[in-house]
C-alpha cells in the first residue's frame, strides 16, 4: 500500500466521521469547536515534544480531550452564553501553542505540517487510529441517533424527558475531540473545522429532512475529499487546501442554484 492509497483511505474515513458529528454541532451552534480543539491539539503536540513523549500526537489527543472537559464545564458556568466557553478555550489554545513552540527552537517537527496537514505522510498506525475513531462515531450515531436528535433541537426538553443530557453531551464532545485529533494530519489545524461545518452547511441547504441532511453531508464530504486528493496529486497542490476549496465551491454552487430556482 503506497502513500497515496493510505491518503485516500484516511481521507475517506474522516470524511464519513467529520460531517456526522458536524451536523449536530452546527445545529447546536457549536461549529467553532473544531477550530478550538485543533489549536489546543497543536499545543498538546508541542508539549509532547518538549516532554520527550514517544508519540507527540498522543499529547495532542490528550490536550483535546482535556479541553473538551473544560469546555463542558464552562458551558455550564455560562449557560446563557455557551459559545463564550469555546472562545475562551480557543484563545488559550493558540496562546499556549505559541508559547510552547517558542520555548524550544530545536523542535524536531515541521510546524507547517500540523497547521496545514500532511496527509501523504499517513502510516499504518495513523490509519488504524482514524479507522477506530470513525467506527466509534458511526456506532455512537447509530445507537444514540434519536437521543442526539432530541437534544440537538431542545436540550432542556430532552433533560425534562429523562434523557441523560450531561452524558450525551460528554460523549459527543469526546468524539469530536478524537475526530479533530486524527484529522489534523489530513487537513491541518487551520482547516480541520471545515470538514465538520461545510459539508453540514451543504446538507442543510439542500435537504428536506434531518436524515437527508446527514446523507448529503457525508456524500458531499466523501466526493470532495476524494476529488480533492486526486486533483492535488495530479497538479501537485496542497491536498488539505484543495479539499476545503472544493467544499466551498460546492456550497457556493448550491447557493447560486437555489437562488435561481427561487426566482
Amino acid at each position: 500500500m503506497d502513500f497515496f492509497q493510505r491518503a485516500l483511505i484516511g481521507g475517506a474515513l474522516i470524511a464519513a466521521a467529520g460531517p456526522l458529528l458536524g451536523l449536530f454541532l452546527v445545529l447546536r451552534r457549536l461549529s467553532m469547536i473544531g477550530d478550538t480543539l485543533s489549536h489546543v491539539s497543536v499545543a498538546g503536540v508541542a508539549a509532547g515534544y518538549l516532554l520527550g513523549l514517544g508519540s507527540p500526537a498522543a499529547g495532542g489527543m490528550a490536550a483535546a480531550l482535556l479541553a473538551t472537559l473544560a469546555i463542558e464545564r464552562l458551558r455550564k458556568a455560562y449557560k446563557t452564553y455557551a459559545e463564550l466557553s469555546i472562545a475562551i478555550m480557543m484563545a488559550g489554545g493558540i496562546a499556549l501553542a505559541s508559547l510552547l513552540f517558542s520555548l524550544d527552537r530545536g523542535f524536531g517537527v515541521n510546524i507547517t505540517s500540523y497547521l496545514f496537514g500532511s496527509i501523504y505522510t499517513l502510516d499504518t498506525a495513523d490509519l488504524i487510529w482514524i479507522a477506530a475513531v470513525t467506527i466509534l462515531v458511526l456506532a455512537a450515531v447509530l445507537l444514540q441517533y434519536k437521543e442526539w436528535f432530541l437534544m440537538t433541537f431542545d436540550e432542556d426538553a430532552a433533560a425534562v424527558g429523562g434523557l441523560p443530557t450531561r452524558t450525551l453531551n460528554l460523549i459527543m464532545s469526546v468524539l469530536t475531540a478524537l475526530v479533530i485529533s486524527v484529522s489534523i494530519k489530513i487537513v491541518g489545524a487551520l482547516l480541520v473545522s471545515a470538514l465538520l461545518t461545510i459539508p453540514a452547511a451543504c446538507g442543510l441547504l439542500a435537504a428536506r429532512s434531518f436524515r437527508q441532511s446527514v446523507l448529503l453531508a457525508v456524500g458531499i464530504a466523501e466526493a470532495a475529499v476524494l476529488a480533492g486528493l486526486l486533483a492535488a496529486g495530479y497538479w501537485n497542490l496542497a491536498p488539505g487546501g484543495t479539499v476545503v476549496l472544493l467544499l466551498i465551491a460546492v456550497l457556493l454552487a448550491q447557493l447560486v442554484i437555489k437562488r435561481r430556482l427561487s426566482l
